[in-house]
């Protein structure tokens, strides 16, 4: 039971992340449709900026520790391109397009800490 959570420790951590940036963009995306005037607060470029890195750190923490464990690359891979996603997205004016790839590289990366999950067992 121990090694099994402290396995799963870090890719459930990051799995909680993307979900809560999952969350932040639905969430900001209906409020803006809502309530124009909460776009300033919401859509703050640090805000995305802080999730971002905090996205790299624990990505690289999760999956490099399991490329430690199980050996296997693929699962930080795709984690890599979910991230890479997200940083492109930061690149682009806000709307609909960064919405888009953002959400995309959320998924993404969920599906490389997954992955990183079922290698693990």
């Amino acid at each position: 039971m121990t090694q099994t959570w402290t396995k799963w420790r870090w890719d459930g951590l990051g799995l909680s992340i993307a979900g809560l940036c999952l969350m932040h963009c639905l969430a900001t995306t209906v409020l803006l449709a809502l309530l124009a005037s909460a776009g300033g607060a919401l859509l703050d470029p640090a805000i995305h900026e802080t999730g971002l890195f905090l996205a790299i750190i624990f990505g690289t923490l999760a999956l490099g520790k399991g490329i430690w464990d199980h050996g296997f690359v693929m699962p930080a891979a795709i984690g890599a391109l979910g991230i890479g996603m997200m940083a492109g997205a930061l690149t682009l004016p806000h709307g609909g397009t960064e919405i888009l790839w953002t959400i995309l590289g959320v998924g993404v990366l969920a599906l490389g800490h997954d992955l990183n999950h079922r290698a693990s067992n």
